[in-house]
């Protein structure tokens, strides 16, 4: 009976307070719509819930994200009331994070950020929720009051962070603001500034647009406006800028009324909204009940479309019960303060560019004009010292809650616009300054173009019905008389207007507010004597000779170019591979320019080798990770950390891996990476890891296995199956001498068929490597090939894989060179002219690296200079002749040497005959002894006996008397040499 009679009693209060807005909005209908209907239903209804909003005991304060007259109206109401529990529109659990603002420059966004997601589907990581505040903004006028004001609590009562996304996935991943607002962002922020945000979901305090698309079009073109930011300066800012606080709270609660029952039928976004408003009545009548605050000690701070709720729950006497807060997911969530910017607010929330920016101007010409004290927090930094911070102690008696104020909304609309005098001497300042500025930027603007300015800027004002120009008058104004046709320098000239109007902003977190990863870099990088937390690039340079302290810079420096974004950490000079350390280091740092990153960092560890360690070991367990993936991260772990331990782990988890891989894609980067750590463990371990040695062993056996199936794959290219080849030959030695057998790799072989020319070409280098194909067949091959005009035009594929071939079996790159100049030497211009761009894109695209090792070995066959070029001749067209004879070959002499040995050890000299097949027998003279078999030997092969001798050391030459030898001063000078020899024939 009680709700019933109060009930009653509202709502016959609300016609006698709006009886007359009432009855001219019924009239308004009925002429518009020609009698009553759906029109009536909507006007009358709006009335209905401002005064619904107005009647609540709990005083609702309304605001538009970064409203210069919101923040006005709230420090005016924050110094009336001097409420005692403050309840802001913003996500519960950012609560801790606030305190943290006065450390900072202004903007900064507060933000919620999970790496690892637990109960989100894993393809949303990471998840980010940013909260963007500046100066010029109601939330944190509230925000400095509350935290500064003794006796005064702040309470969060918006979802939470993981709610956010909870209901993101219950309406299919629509969040409010996530890469921006309804429509399309007028203009596009620059890059760098617009990307502080990154992919963060926005949550705005006052999200205050229409929904209803024909409705912002109507209200853009009738208002002779551009974008909705300017229509909402026009004729929202202005207006409410000196208007009292009930005036201001009905138009603002009016609006977000019309807005909320003109929004189309988006049944999940609604769904979201409504949700959120249960939820925040459902958080303040709790904390209400816990502290037995009296609703009228309290403002609620929240954006107008929230303020004109219907939903059952609105109200401190709202239903009950009805709503029930799930409760979070065990996903991890890390809350920090990352630096923000005017463009990047722009960019987020569809914003036009410079609004925020001439929103900040607009305030402070405000303060300045009004007198109003703002609020800001103690120490802020790039703030005034505020002088009036409201009472300390005791707060001051108000009295009770107001009677519910009269209607001034009828005033306010049928009230028509203020016009403000012109302003020329602000007017003229702004034309002069634009046109400095354009001369800055290479424009050719003169003092003609200031006057032209000035006077267009009346003009565009006067066509859009207004007194004054506003800020984009002028903008629009300046672009058509400077900027003309053409932008000559980096900046056009409405970017030039917005940086004029205040310029963007960027915000920055003071070191106090910073995660302890982020501070530990500063802190270790103290030595080198910069101002890391200025924005801009900075030039570092390190002389680790003289200063050995900045090697620990130098580690620091190396890990954030591992970790960080490009550009963040960059090395001009110096370098740092395996096994290699400079001593001499320069680097352009931007750090403070990219300090989220860092900060974000800071959410996954409390150092930079910890951080890394977790990558590294994400990497490598990942569920795409491959062995080329695993053994990268051993590269790094060794490189940056100089971990041992993480190294073997990772190098014993690749081979896992490298066995369970049924494909060759990354046979290439396993072939390199194997080889680097194979050198560095060679030349700095003195044994060789288990690892690397199982890694070795396996895959040898693994590529075997697979390399008849890649060399018939049509997927498998060339360059992977050289790749497997350049492991198992260069990997042979050490896998054979781990218990390998040869034999797998001939047999795998010869059981490998291609199909296409350039894998037969590899075929061929890997045969000729084994052994089972000779240098002089392979040539008659590629000689083959030149002479069959069918396969001519395949010829180029060839070459591309006798060029890859070059990676396992570099002995070959002669024979390439060869095969090359015989294709241009022996093929007509007719048909080498149309092949030759196929032969360069195929040794260009398919194997670039490789070239130079062509190139060297041209260089060395080819003549260095063109006149020597007619009479070279090339070394396979040369006479081949056999190289021990032209080395033993000497001059004709008269006598021979060496048939003494022959005489004192006539047994061996008739083994060898024997052997030979010589029946001839030694020849008879005067002189001599009877006659010995063998001596015709020496008198066909002379040569050998010399050499014979020669090897022996013998002096002696030949008799002149006749072929009877004298050699008796051989036996006698190597007698051992001569028994061995004789026995050795003797046995054979």
């Amino acid at each position: 009976m009680d709700e019933t009679n109060g009930t009653d009693t509202t709502s016959a209060s609300a016609q006698s307070t709006f009886a007359a807005l009432r009855g001219q909005l019924q009239e308004a209908a009925a002429t518009f719509a020609g009698g009553p209907d759906a029109l009536e239903g909507i006007l009358l209804g709006m009335v209905d819930d401002v005064d619904r909003a107005v009647r609540e005991p709990l005083e609702i304060f309304p605001v538009c994200h970064h409203s210069p007259a919101s923040a006005l109206a709230m420090a005016r109401r924050l110094r009336e009331k001097q409420p005692k529990v403050v309840y802001l529109e913003l996500c519960e659990d950012m609560a801790p994070l606030l305190t943290e603002l006065r450390n900072c420059r202004l903007p900064v966004a507060v933000q919620a950020f999970a790496g690892n997601v637990d109960g989100f589907p894993a393809e949303w990581a990471p998840l980010s929720v940013v909260a963007p505040i500046t100066e010029a903004s109601a939330e944190y006028q509230a925000i400095a009051y509350a935290l500064d004001t003794p006796g005064v609590e702040l309470v969060l009562v918006d979802r939470s962070s993981d709610h956010v996304f909870q209901w993101d996935a219950r309406g299919g991943r629509t969040a409010e603001g996530a890469g921006g607002g309804p429509g399309t962002p007028p203009a596009e922020a620059p890059e760098a500034e617009a990307a502080l945000h990154g992919e963060a979901v926005g949550v705005e305090i006052g999200d205050l647009r229409p929904r209803f698309a024909e409705l912002e079009e109507h209200l853009l073109r009738h208002g002779r406006v551009r974008h909705w930011s300017e229509w909402w300066h026009q004729y929202v800012e202005v207006p409410l800028g000196d208007s009292d606080h009930a005036t201001y709270r009905q138009v603002m609660f009016l609006i977000g009324s019309l807005f909320r029952r003109l929004a189309p039928g988006d049944g999940a976004r609604l769904r979201v909204d409504e949700d959120r408003e249960r939820y925040m009545w459902t958080r303040m009548r709790e904390h209400l009940a816990a502290t037995g605050t009296d609703p009228e000690d309290c403002l609620y701070v929240c954006g107008a479309f929230h303020a004109a709720s219907r939903v059952e729950e609105f109200g401190v006497h709202g239903g009950t019960g009805t709503f029930t807060i799930s409760p979070r997911t065990a996903t991890n969530w890390q809350y920090g303060l990352i630096p923000s910017s005017h463009a990047a607010i722009e960019a987020q929330f569809g914003l036009a560019s410079g609004s925020v920016s001439i929103a900040s101007t607009e305030w402070a010409k405000s303060l300045r004009r009004t007198g109003v004290q703002p609020y800001r927090l103690e120490g802020q930094a790039g703030a005034k010292k505020s002088t009036a911070k409201g009472p300390r102690g005791r707060q001051v008696a108000v009295p009770a809650q107001e009677p519910p104020a009269a209607d001034r909304l009828s005033g306010f609309l049928r009230r028509p616009p203020v016009l403000d005098g012109l302003d020329e001497a602000e007017l003229l300042g702004w034309s002069v300054d634009i046109v400095r500025a354009a001369r800055r930027n290479g424009y050719l603007a003169s003092t003609a173009d200031a006057i032209a300015v000035f006077e267009t800027s009346i003009l565009l004002a006067g066509m859009r019905d207004r007194a004054k120009p506003t800020p984009y008058d002028f903008q629009d104004a300046a672009v058509t008389c400077i900027e003309k046709d053409r932008v000559p320098g980096r900046r056009d000239v409405g970017r030039l207007v917005e940086i004029m109007m205040g310029g963007d902003r960027i915000g920055q977190v003071g070191y106090e507010a910073l995660p302890p990863l982020a501070r530990d870099v500063y802190d270790r990088l103290a030595p080198l004597g910069l101002k890391l937390q200025q924005r801009g690039v900075q030039r570092a340079l390190l002389d680790m000779a003289s200063r050995p302290e900045l090697r620990a810079c130098s580690d620091v420096l190396w890990m954030l170019r591992r970790l960080m974004p490009h550009g963040v950490a960059r090395p001009i000079m110096g370098e740092r591979r395996l096994g290699e350390r400079s001593i001499q280091e320069s680097w352009d740092l931007a750090i403070g320019t990219h300090q989220r990153a860092l900060i974000e960092l800071g959410y996954e560890g409390v150092s930079l080798e910890q951080v890394l360690e977790q990558r590294l070991r994400r990497e490598a367990y990942g569920p795409q990770a491959t062995a080329a993936t695993v053994l990268a991260a051993v590269e790094d772990a060794t490189l940056y950390l100089g971990s041992r331990r993480l190294a073997d782990e990772l190098g014993t988890h690749a081979l896992k891996v490298l066995a369970a891989e049924r494909s060759v894609d990354g046979a290439p980067e396993v072939l390199r990476r194997v080889r680097r750590l194979l050198a560095y463990y060679r030349t700095s371990e003195p044994v060789l890891p288990q690892w690397i040695e199982s890694f070795a062993k396996t895959g040898y056996a693994h590529y075997c296995t697979l390399l008849p199936t890649a060399f018939r794959d049509e997927d498998a290219t060339v360059g992977q199956v050289a790749a497997m080849l350049g492991f198992l030959f260069s990997m042979e030695s050490l896998a054979l001498s781990l218990g390998c057998d040869r034999t797998q790799l001939e047999l795998a072989v010869a059981q490998s068929h291609p199909e296409d020319p350039p894998k037969t070409a590899l075929l061929w280098a890997a045969q000729v490597q084994l052994g089972t194909l000779s240098r002089t067949e392979l040539r008659a091959r590629c000689g083959a090939l030149l002479d069959n005009p069918l396969v001519v035009p395949a010829y180029p594929h060839y070459l591309s894989g006798f060029v890859h071939a070059l990676e396992p079996v570099p002995g070959l790159a002669d024979v390439v060179v060869e095969a090359v100049s015989n294709a241009f030497g022996r093929l007509p211009d007719a048909v080498l002219l149309p092949w030759l761009p196929l032969l360069i894109t195929t040794l260009r695209s398919g194997a670039a690296d490789l070239a130079p090792l062509l190139i060297r070995e041209a260089a060395r066959i080819f003549p260095g200079r063109l006149e020597a070029l007619d009479a070279w001749v090339p070394p396979w067209r040369a006479p081949r002749q056999d190289p021990f004879t032209a080395r033993r070959a000497k001059p004709a002499a008269p006598a021979r040497r060496g048939a003494a040995v022959l005489a004192a050890h006539p047994a061996a000299c008739d083994a060898v005959a024997g052997l030979l097949g010589c029946t001839g027998g030694w020849t008879r003279s005067e002189s001599d002894a009877p006659a010995r078999s063998g001596v015709g030997l020496l008198a066909a092969h002379p040569a050998t006996c010399d050499a014979v001798a020669d090897v022996l050391g013998c002096e002696e030459e030949w008799t002149t008397a006749g072929p009877s030898p004298s050699g008796a001063a051989l036996t006698t000078r190597h007698p051992a040499t001569s028994e061995a020899l004789k026995s050795l024939l003797a046995r054979a």
